[in-house]
C-alpha cells in the first residue's frame, strides 16, 4: 500500500508543491489548512506520516503534536515538523513535543521526502519491508504469497490488498469507509457492504484449517487485525 501522508500547512502554494512531489514519489496525500482540521482528519483516518507546520491558525503545530502523542490510537503517527524557525532551542522544543524530525524553511522537497522515508523506515519498518508478519501469518510481498502456520493461503487480489493493509496496521480498528478508501481508493464508488463480503472471504481463506480468527469485528466501528481468538 502507498504510505499515507497528511500535510498540515496553511500556505496554499507550498501545499500544492508538496502534494505534487509526494504523489510523484508514490505517496497517498491528504491536506489540512489548520491544526483543528488536522485533528479531525486524523480521527477519521490516521495517516502514516504527518508533515506539520509549526505556525498554524487556531492550533499550533506544537499543540497538535502534543495531542497526538497523548492518545494511544495516534501515538504511533510519524511527525516531521516544518517551520521557518531554525534556532537550536526551537528545534529542541519541536522534538520535545514528540516530533520525529524537524525541517527548517526554506528546504528542498527532495530532502523532505528523503527524511520522510527515513522516518517511516525507522518508526514503521513494515512500509519498506519485503515481508509482513503477524502472529503465524506471513505475507511475502515480493513473491505475492501468504502463509499461515506454514501452510499456503490462497487469496484473490482484493483480499490480498485488504490483508496487507491490516498487516501494516496491526491492532488498529478501521471503519468500513477507511478500508474502502485504503484498499479500493477514494475515487472508486463501492458500497460499504462490499467490505463485509471481502472480510468474510479473507476469514474463510485464513481460517481454512479451523484456526482461531485473527480478524476482530468491533461493533459499530469496523475491523482490526488482532490477537487471534477462537
Amino acid at each position: 500500500m502507498k504510505p499515507h501522508v497528511l500535510i498540515v500547512e496553511d500556505e496554499a502554494a507550498l501545499v500544492e508543491l508538496l502534494r505534487y512531489n509526494f504523489e510523484q514519489e508514490d505517496f497517498r496525500v491528504s491536506t489540512a489548512a489548520d491544526g483543528e482540521e488536522a485533528l479531525v482528519m486524523v480521527a477519521e483516518e490516521p495517516p502514516d506520516l504527518m508533515i506539520l507546520d509549526w505556525m498554524l491558525p487556531h492550533l499550533s503545530g506544537l499543540e497538535v503534536c502534543r495531542q497526538l502523542r497523548r492518545k494511544p490510537e495516534t501515538r504511533g503517527i510519524s511527525v516531521i515538523m516544518l517551520t521557518a524557525r531554525g534556532e537550536e532551542g526551537d528545534r529542541i522544543r519541536g522534538l520535545d513535543s514528540g516530533a520525529d524530525d524537524y525541517v527548517a524553511k526554506p528546504f528542498s522537497p527532495r530532502e523532505l521526502i528523503a527524511r520522510a522515508r527515513a522516518v517511516l523506515r525507522r518508526v514503521r519498518p513494515s512500509l519498506s519491508a519485503e515481508k509482513l508478519a503477524f502472529s503465524d501469518i506471513v505475507m511475502d510481498l515480493a513473491a505475492h504469497r501468504v502463509m499461515r502456520g506454514g501452510r499456503p493461503v490462497h487469496l484473490g487480489p482484493t483480499e490480498f490488498r485488504l490483508l496487507r493493509y491490516l498487516l501494516e496496521h496491526p491492532g488498529r480498528v478501521f471503519s468500513r469507509e477507511q478500508l474502502l478508501d485504503a484498499v479500493w481508493g477514494s475515487d472508486v464508488y463501492v458500497e460499504l457492504r462490499t467490505v463485509d463480503v471481502h472480510i468474510r472471504r479473507l476469514r474463510r481463506a485464513l481460517n481454512a484449517a479451523n484456526d482461531a480468527d485473527p480478524i476482530r469485528t468491533v461493533r459499530s466501528a469496523g475491523y482490526a487485525l488482532d490477537d487471534a481468538v477462537a
